[in-house]
């Protein structure tokens, strides 16, 4: 070997050079072997000898290389590196033994006495840090002493480690930890321990040392699974703990499966003792998670709990607690399915979003606030796709509301739609494009298609007060059993509907008015209408339901004229101000609809003056008021799903005025000029609205809506909506066909009804002179590198005074006119301010590792505080404690956890709670 020949000829001292700068990197192909001497034999002709270095083998130092030929060793000093193949060596001082084939590597004592450069070897996927390491880069075997090696999520510790061919481990007064820190702040002390890497930890008697204090938490035997994969099938440990009214219990005891690369399967169960003899009852947890990269991803689950019906309380056991839930629904389910596809172009997108299940599950079983406190969940099931090349698309829904509190499902299946975009009608006829106004019309259409069931049967009654015979007086709730489907059934409601809209155009008169007439057709099929019949004898109406194809047709039409008005105020460039600007803009439209009252395909008629024998009620017959009864009545489709006909004749004139107010102020923190001013808007939006029917026999007038949206310093924002009323009222409240200015009192409008909403945010990150954005000192995180995380910062507490903290309050209050006052004995009037609450939210940084978050509110009406809950985390560097506190309401109590943040050890923790599950 030319290299080695080389450095026969070296002194032992190694020469002089510049300070910092490495020795060359030599390189070794094979060493020389003195015993296989060519020899004539014509069957290892052209093979080459083999020795026991079977690669190329490079090496460095940053100090020197001293090579002692007699011996055949290479000492390599400062900095030194070994790279043999997979195996790679980094330490103060490395020495090769070439007769032995022997790495020997250790660490380099400074001036101080302290050793630098521990030995860092890694064999192909493994890392080892160590105080001193001898490894045999012949046979793959090595000693390590004062080993510290990452297996997965774990680190192992051990005064001496044994590395066989295998790469399996066997360790000496080890020490198995997930904390990152060379000296960790917990871990499972064991006498012995064997390591399969990318497989499993298993060790001997072990014990918990938790602060370097030993715990007598521990067992014979210890086996740590430690997959080379992401995830891997394994046992789900149960938690132990005692509820009130259900005994002793274990929960979410179980086992994972990894199914494929693809699924995932968790099952876990739960099991409640009870208490005397009373069973306590069981639950079951299913979570089915899947993810097709770049395809799609999910979330089944679902749960079932079974349970007693009412309190499992000791003899004598007495409560207070107007909190205390005393009855309960035995068996209850809740199931949960969320899908979302990864967008294609011109590809269908099926989509899921599924929450539905017993209405008392999450009353009964829930300890999250959100789910606890929901009235309503939506579920939806759709799928949906734009065709390729045409303007068309279409989509398949299936959708359910539950209402948690009533108890009333409302499920649609199917609810299909399809819609033609628009089209210009010219390029449809084949016509040429000449630029004429006709150009602009244009076509569109959409169909929807509805099947509706709901377990609520509505009451039967006419809004005439009318009696009503047959039917049911009161609404009624079907429970959703399998003996209760064809109830369920009959409740059907089916409809088709058809729209088409016509487009004429956008124009423009008189240079600055955009005009746009528009015209719109929908049709309605239902399968069923109703036939109402006056029962003389009894003086009521019945109602029969008749089976059929029945058409619905809706037609309008209207146009639109609108423009903008700007005004602005200059004060001049030199000052702060420079100017304000008003934009108005203005709109009048008419709309127009045809009388379908007069339609009998519609609606009833209650007279009729020609044929008084084809009428439905007594010429004579009149409601409480001494007026006739009306057609609008009674409608042949009076709550049907869909679009139902339409009233009277409707010829409506509407007005609309929108305004906006901007300020333009010099920017003071723009130094290079490219930004001398920005805008400030003092005004978002001040809008009105109204409209007059000409067709209309009373109240032609409509109310006049007016709204207002606003910042003030950028922080809080304000909305204001009102509704003003401009007829008089009688005495019960209701309205007379005269206006408000014709009475004694004379006025213009009368406040029916307001709201007010107000946000404010507060955030102590920015202050001052700071940008929005400010950097903020994070905990140092429990990376999985080996070595010791960001140092903290001991005089944080000294320097730094700030509490980063945030608040959101909003204020929200809504007005309602009480009507006149009453005059009667023992009646009251309503409440002016119905609803007047506020919700405040927020979080406090109180140190760089811990948060409090909070989420409260008061009601001002009611004179009580909402649901309050407030929630801490601690972060340990390897541990974390997270809390929660509800200190009010049904569901108060607290749930306080202290556990390894590791997900291989997610079972080692300590935790205690009581909740309205337990107390």
């Amino acid at each position: 070997m030319v290299g080695l020949a080389q450095a026969q000829q070296r002194p032992a001292t190694p020469p002089t050079r510049p300070a910092g700068q490495p020795a060359a990197t030599p390189t070794i192909a094979a060493r020389p072997d003195t015993a296989r001497a060519a020899t004539g034999d014509s069957l290892r002709v052209g093979v080459k000898p083999k020795g026991d270095i079977e690669t190329t083998v490079k090496y460095q130092a940053k100090d020197s290389i001293r090579f002692n030929v007699q011996e055949k060793k290479a000492v390599l000093y400062n900095k030194a590196s070994v790279n043999y193949g997979e195996m790679d060596l980094k330490a103060g001082v490395i020495t090769v033994d070439y007769n032995q084939n022997v790495l020997t590597a250790e660490g380099l004592a400074d001036s101080t006495g302290k050793v630098r450069d521990k030995p860092v070897f890694k064999d192909g996927a493994e890392t080892y840090q160590a105080g001193r390491i001898a490894y045999n880069f012949k046979s793959r075997k090595g000693k390590i002493a004062e080993a510290i090696t990452q297996q997965g999520e774990g680190y192992i510790h051990a005064e001496v480690v044994k590395k066989n061919e295998l790469n399996e481990i066997y360790g000496l007064h080890g020490r198995y930890t997930t904390c990152n820190l060379e000296h960790p702040h917990f871990f499972i002390n064991a006498s012995k321990m064997k390591v399969v890497p990318r497989k499993q930890v298993v060790t001997g008697p072990f014990n918990l040392v938790i602060g370097d204090i030993p715990t007598p938490l521990g067992f014979l035997f210890g086996y740590f699974p430690t997959p080379g994969k992401s995830r891997a099938s394994g046992l789900i440990i149960p938690t132990f703990g005692q509820a009130l009214d259900r005994g002793f219990y274990l929960t979410n005891g179980g086992y994972y499966f990894v199914v494929n690369e693809h699924i995932g399967l968790r099952v876990t169960g739960s099991v409640y003792s009870g208490n005397a003899d009373s069973f306590g009852g069981w639950g079951v947890n299913s979570d089915l998670t899947y993810r097709k990269r770049y395809s799609y991803e999910g979330r089944l689950e679902f749960n079932y709990s079974r349970r007693p019906a009412g309190l499992i309380l000791r003899s004598g056991d007495l409560s207070a607690n107007a909190n205390l839930r005393k009855n309960f629904k035995p068996r209850t389910f809740w199931l949960t399915w969320s899908h979302n596809p990864t967008p294609r172009p011109g590809g269908g997108r099926f989509a899921a979003s599924v929450r539905t299940g017993s209405p008392e599950f999450n009353q009964q079983n829930s300890l999250d606030v959100r789910n606890y406190l929901t009235p309503a969940f939506n579920s939806s099931i759709s799928y949906s796709k734009q065709l390729r090349n045409l303007p068309i698309n279409y989509s398949l829904q299936a959708t359910q509301d539950l209402n948690t509190i009533t108890g009333t499902v409302n499920l649609t299946l199917p609810d299909v739609s399809l819609a033609v975009q628009r089209q210009n009608i010219y390029q449809l006829l084949g016509m040429p494009t000449r630029g004429r106004f006709y150009e602009q019309f244009s076509v569109d259409y959409q169909f929807t298609g509805q099947n509706r069931l709901s377990n609520t049967e509505a009451a039967r009654s006419l809004p005439s007060g009318l009696p009503l015979l047959g039917g049911n007086a009161a609404s009624r709730t079907v429970p959703v059993q399998l003996s209760n489907l064809g109830p369920l059934l009959r409740n059907y409601q089916t409809s088709l509907q058809h729209r088409f809209g016509l487009s004429l155009g956008n124009y423009t008169l008189l240079r600055h008015l955009s005009f746009a007439p528009s015209a719109s057709y929908g049709e309605s099929w239902f399968v069923k209408r109703l036939n109402y019949r006056y029962v003389p004898e009894a003086q009521a109406i019945r109602v029969d339901t008749a089976r059929g194809l029945f058409r619905v047709g809706n037609f309008s039409g209207g146009a639109a004229l609108s423009t903008n008005l700007y005004g602005t105020v200059n004060f001049g460039k030199t000052k702060r101000i420079q100017a304000i600007r008003h934009r108005l803009a203005p709109s009048l439209s008419y709309s127009y609809s045809p009388n379908y009252l007069a339609n009998s395909n519609y609606y009833q008629q209650p007279y009729n003056p020609l044929d008084p024998t084809q009428s439905l009620l007594p010429v004579d017959l009149r409601n409480s008021a001494g007026a006739l009864f009306t057609p609008s009545q009674f409608s042949r489709y009076q709550g049907f799903a869909g679009t139902g006909p339409g009233g009277g004749q409707v010829s409506q004139v509407s007005f609309s005025l929108q305004n906006q107010v901007e300020m333009k102020v010099r920017n003071d923190k723009d130094t290079t000029g490219t930004e001398p001013t920005k805008k400030v808007s003092l005004i978002d939006g001040f809008d009105l609205s109204s409209g007059y029917n000409f067709a209309a026999t009373a109240f032609r007038l409509a109310p006049l809506n007016v709204s207002l949206r606003t910042q003030v310093a950028q922080k809080l924002s304000v909305l204001v909506a009102s509704t003003l009323n401009f007829y008089q009222r009688d005495s019960a409240g209701a309205l007379i066909n005269k206006y408000l200015f014709e009475q004694d009192s004379r006025r213009l409008a009368r406040l029916d009804q307001a709201s007010v909403q107000l946000s404010y945010q507060f955030d102590s990150n920015r202050r001052p002179g700071q940008p929005v954005n400010r950097n903020q000192r994070t905990a140092p995180v429990n990376d999985p590198v080996l070595g010791n995380p960001n140092q903290p910062d001991s005089y944080v507490d000294y320097l730094d005074f700030t509490i980063p903290w945030t608040l959101n309050a909003s204020l929200g209050a809504l007005y309602s006119d009480p009507g006149p006052r009453v005059a009667r004995a023992g009646t009251t009037r309503n409440r002016s301010w119905p609803t007047v609450a506020m919700n405040v939210s927020g979080e406090i940084k109180l140190t760089d590792k811990m948060r409090l978050t909070y989420t409260s509110g008061y009601d001002f009406v009611s004179r009580k505080v909402t649901v309050t809950s407030i929630n801490f985390f601690r972060d340990l560097h390897c541990w974390q404690i997270t809390g929660s506190w509800i200190p009010t309401g049904q569901i108060q109590g607290f749930n306080v956890t202290i556990g390894a943040k590791s997900a291989l050890l997610q079972d080692l923790k300590l935790n205690r709670n009581r909740t309205f599950l337990n107390r």
